[in-house]
């Protein structure tokens, strides 16, 4: 039989077939076991694990076969409890495959300390901003007799009296002392009265 004709042959053709439905079976063999083993359509929804402490957020995760990863602890925050966790990704709600890592940012145990900045002499609007900046607070305002107005004079914290250097928790509030500017009217009229007075006398 030449090629020719075993092409056009029926044996030809039953092969072609056998041939054609092994390779259908093969793909289809291979796309169920891709779907089996990346977990195809099987999803789940994150939890919300902002403010558990990491046995809690550990025990919820494993019931739906996730994990966590602490990436860092951040800066403390007083609206969540220390040590539990303040940031995740990916979010609460997003959907994900078991097996699927969690990462997490955790509360820090409390206020971190900080260096009180110099603003002795230092105008309020210009030591307001130095406070802030490093995470200081203002606390209350008080005047006292000074040439100068609104110049800071003293910083007291707690009934304590603070200098430049001096250690602090961040948050804190600062009470600050502040120049009145009246000191020198004062004299001014104090003076006036005086020369009124011994014109009097004359």
């Amino acid at each position: 039989m030449t090629l020719k004709d075993f092409l056009k042959s029926k044996v030809f053709f039953k092969q072609l077939a056998i041939a054609f439905g092994i390779v259908c079976v093969t793909i289809f063999l291979i796309l169920q076991y891709l779907a089996y083993a990346t977990n195809h359509g099987q999803e789940i929804p994150v939890p919300d694990l902002r403010k558990m402490n990491l046995e809690k957020a550990e025990e919820t995760l494993d019931g739906i076969d996730l994990e966590y990863v602490v990436l860092d602890t951040v800066d403390f925050r007083a609206d969540f409890p220390p040590y539990t966790i303040v940031q995740q990704d990916p979010l609460p709600k997003a959907n994900v495959k078991d097996g699927r890592k969690i990462y997490v940012k955790l509360n820090s145990a409390g206020y971190a300390t900080i260096t009180l900045p110099d603003i002795i002499q230092r105008t309020y609007r210009a030591a307001l901003p130095a406070l802030k900046t490093v995470g200081l607070e203002e606390g209350k305002k008080t005047y006292k007799p000074y040439l100068a107005k609104d110049v800071v004079l003293e910083v007291w914290q707690n009934g304590k009296k603070l200098k430049k250097g001096d250690k602090v928790l961040k948050a804190s509030k600062i009470d600050l002392v502040l120049g009145d500017g009246k000191t020198g009217y004062v004299e001014e009229s104090d003076t006036v009265k005086a020369a009124e007075t011994q014109k009097e006398d004359e």
